[in-house]
């Protein structure tokens, strides 16, 4: 499954040093993406153009697309070659951005280094929540965070890095300067 990481679904994985440290820097890197992509405002109009970027910059790409804030779904679409199941990974994934107000893929790598599980740090189940990429809190300057960005379908960082994409380009900042490096 292409949302699977390892840790966050209870598996152990230890982690060598050049391992924790990419995280520790994803980690870094994923913050200050959330410090900068904040909107000036949101509303219907806003999530609308929000969802329709993605879905021009997922066209071919079997991906489901969520655009709420939190308690409404704004936008929604499941493109081609998309599953029932990538439907409850993004319900899964921007209910753990309204429970942390952090990106889905942070709280992952979080997890990972710590070699733990929402369960097991939380005492939260994962039928309810994904520490799993694609899922990023929508933040305004007057409101803070009010909703999210949620992708499904792609390998997890893939999910992260379409959603970042999406809001750099919408806010007019080239996506290269605040996208994670490649792995």
């Amino acid at each position: 499954m292409p949302e699977d990481s390892g840790a966050a679904t209870g598996r152990r994985q230890m982690l060598d040093h050049d391992q924790r440290q990419s995280i520790e820097r994803d980690i870094v890197l994923i913050a200050r993406q959330e410090e900068t992509l904040v909107l000036p405002t949101f509303d219907e109009d806003v999530a609308w153009a929000l969802g329709s970027r993605l879905r021009r910059l997922g066209a071919g790409l079997p991906i489901v697309i969520d655009v709420r804030r939190f308690g409404l779904p704004l936008f929604f679409t499941a493109l081609p070659g998309s599953a029932p199941d990538n439907v409850e990974w993004v319900r899964r994934k921007s209910s753990l951005v309204a429970r942390f107000y952090r990106a889905s893929y942070a709280v992952g790598l979080d997890l990972r280094l710590k070699e733990t599980t929402l369960t097991s740090r939380f005492g939260i189940s994962e039928a309810d929540y994904a520490a799993h990429g694609g899922s990023f809190p929508i933040r305004t300057v007057s409101s803070g965070i009010v909703g999210s960005l949620t992708v499904s379908g792609l390998r997890q960082r893939d999910d992260h890095a379409l959603v970042v994409r999406a809001l750099a380009e919408h806010l007019d900042i080239d996506p290269a300067e605040t996208a994670l490096p490649d792995q």
